[in-house]
């Protein structure tokens, strides 16, 4: 049995790359809630609060790498 992923498009959504308005649909795959956009292919995903602090409450920052 094939597990189908639902995905969604956000009404008024822009991609922050190609700039094209209604192209972004939002769908979760194990738990990370994943947005693409079907013009151009971008993709951002972002972990579960509950996931990500708890990666981040056990880590030591020394320092922020910014390149300029």
């Amino acid at each position: 049995m094939v597990n189908k992923i639902k995905k969604r498009f956000v009404a008024g959504a822009t991609c922050p790359q190609c700039k094209s308005m209604d192209t972004i649909m939002l769908y979760f795959e194990n738990n990370v809630e994943k947005l693409q956009c079907v013009q151009c292919d971008y993709h951002e995903s972002q972990a579960d609060k509950q996931v990500t602090k708890a990666t981040r409450s056990s880590e030591s920052v020394i320092g922020v790498f910014k390149p300029e």
